[in-house]
């Protein structure tokens, strides 16, 4: 009679994010966790503030960092770890650590500051670098929010508060549209086309359709290359049309990558977990 290793596992999600999507992710991942013979309790960053863990690993579907890094260290195996998620999490940080292994669009980082100032000064010699219209972005946020295509002087200066935030250059011939390339264990998976008549964003959040797509070889190169440098288990790379690299998600919704490409990416990332932990 076969005898089957039965792993646990908990997924870890944010307490504070409900809906149709996030549940039926996490629904997702759990029935395919069980089809691989692992336990995946569903567990939020509220439950698990208050309680200690015993598990064999900890999937993060969350950007929870204090709380994954607390559970690193008292031995839990977190995917992706926790430094992964805080540099893709932050988008200056991802700058800086991508810059010279993959091209990017120009990018300069505000100064940090602790309150409202007048930055006008940063302001004015990011302009004359990277040109108008630009590309304003909050340093933390998902889905497209916080970012913004300032056309003007003044359109910068409206967005502009204490919070962190980086300038790029607008590259135009891939407004509204890029490929999402799905990276796990450091190989190509999956990928989709995305593009957004009426946006510059080609989230589909914000109403973007996407096509299944095979890249080229250079751009799963520098997909892969991204999340290397990153220190990613699994994650979404988003390459402009000119082979810049966006932005990269940790944590990338892959339902939807799922139902366009008829690629279920949920036990690829389980085969690897496992793996990892052998």
């Amino acid at each position: 009679m076969l005898q089957y290793v039965i792993m646990n596992g908990i997924l870890l999600v944010n307490h504070f994010l409900n809906g149709k999507k996030f549940n039926e992710l996490h629904r997702h991942l759990v029935k395919s966790a069980k089809k691989q013979n692992i336990d995946l309790a569903i567990k939020t960053n509220l439950e698990l503030a208050l309680d200690k863990v015993n598990t064999d690993f900890v999937l993060l579907w969350d950007k929870d960092i204090n709380l994954a890094r607390r559970l690193e260290k008292s031995g839990v195996p977190v995917f992706n770890s926790s430094s992964a998620v805080a540099m893709c999490d932050d988008k200056a940080r991802s700058y800086v650590e991508l810059s010279g292994i993959v091209p990017q669009p120009k990018t300069l980082i505000a100064p940090k500051t602790y309150f409202d100032v007048d930055m006008s000064e940063f302001v004015d010699n990011a302009i004359g670098r990277l040109g108008l219209p630009l590309v304003f972005k909050e340093c933390f946020g998902s889905f497209g929010e916080q970012v913004y295509l300032c056309r003007t002087r003044e359109d910068v200066m409206s967005h502009i508060t204490a919070k962190p935030f980086i300038m790029q250059e607008f590259i135009s011939d891939s407004t509204g549209s890029d490929t999402r390339i799905e990276i796990v264990g450091g190989r190509f998976v999956s990928a989709v086309k995305r593009f957004n008549s009426d946006d510059f964003r080609s989230n589909v959040t914000n109403g973007a359709t996407m096509t299944p797509v095979v890249p080229d070889n250079k751009m799963i190169e520098t997909a892969i290359k991204a999340c290397e440098a990153l220190g990613l288990t699994f994650g979404g790379v988003d390459i402009l049309d000119n082979g810049m690299v966006c932005e990269v998600n940790s944590n990338a919704h892959i339902i939807n990558i799922m139902n366009s490409t008829g690629i279920d990416i949920a036990p690829v990332i389980f085969d690897e977990i496992t793996e990892r932990l052998k």
